[in-house]
C-alpha cells in the first residue's frame, strides 16, 4: 500500500512539473489592445451591440472588424473613451444604440411563469433565480436591463418596467473626465 501511494505521488509530481513546463512553454500572448478595450466596456453582456458580450466585441474593434459606436448600455461616453483609445474620431452612435431608453428592469408575471428556466439561461447577469417547474424572479439589484430574458419566454411573463433614478433606484453614472497628457502640457525648460 505504501508502495502504491508513492508511485501515485511521483506521477502526480512528474505530470504537474510536464503540465508546468508546457504551460510555459507554449503560452499565448493576448493582444494587449483588446484588454484595454475590454475594460471600458461596460461588461454586461447584453448582446446589442450584435456580439455575444463585450469580450467579442473589444476583440472585434482591436482587430478593426467593426464600429465603435454599437455598445448601447455604454453610449456616447464609452464611445468617446474608444475613440481617445484607438486614436480615431468619435462617431455617433448607432441607430439602434441612439435610441434614448429609460433605465429599466424586468418583472416576472408570477400568475404566468411556468418554470422552464429558459429566462435564467439567457441572463448574462444571473438576475434570474429559480428552480425548474417552480416560479422565477428577478434580483433588481442585479438586472441590467438588457431585454435577453424576454425571447426566450414561451408564456411571455417577463415585461421590462421603468426605473426612477435617484439614491436608491440605480447606479448612478460615474462623470467621465477627459484625460490629458501631462507631459504635453508642460514645458520643458533647461
Amino acid at each position: 500500500m505504501f508502495n502504491a501511494l508513492l508511485v501515485m505521488i511521483g506521477l502526480a509530481v512528474v505530470l504537474g512539473a510536464v503540465l508546468g513546463f508546457a504551460s510555459l512553454k507554449f503560452k499565448v500572448e493576448g493582444n494587449p489592445l483588446v484588454e484595454k478595450v475590454d475594460a471600458i466596456l461596460p461588461q454586461i453582456q447584453c448582446g446589442q451591440c450584435g456580439f455575444p458580450g463585450c469580450k467579442p466585441y473589444a476583440e472585434a474593434i482591436a482587430s478593426g472588424n467593426v464600429a465603435i459606436n454599437l455598445c448601447a448600455p455604454g453610449g456616447e461616453a464609452v464611445m468617446k473613451r474608444l475613440a481617445d483609445l484607438l486614436g480615431v474620431e468619435p462617431q455617433p452612435l448607432a441607430a439602434e444604440a441612439a435610441l434614448p431608453k429609460p433605465k429599466q428592469v424586468a418583472l416576472i408575471d408570477e400568475q404566468t411563469c411556468i418554470g422552464c428556466t429558459l429566462c435564467f439561461q439567457a441572463c448574462p447577469v444571473d438576475a434570474i433565480v429559480g428552480a425548474a417547474k417552480q416560479m422565477h424572479t428577478i434580483l433588481d439589484s442585479e438586472c441590467t436591463g438588457c431585454e435577453l430574458c424576454l425571447p426566450p419566454c414561451p408564456v411571455d411573463c417577463i415585461t421590462m418596467v421603468a426605473v426612477e433614478e435617484g439614491l436608491s433606484g440605480w447606479k448612478w453614472q460615474y462623470p467621465v473626465y477627459p484625460i490629458s497628457d501631462a507631459r504635453k502640457d508642460v514645458e520643458v525648460t533647461t
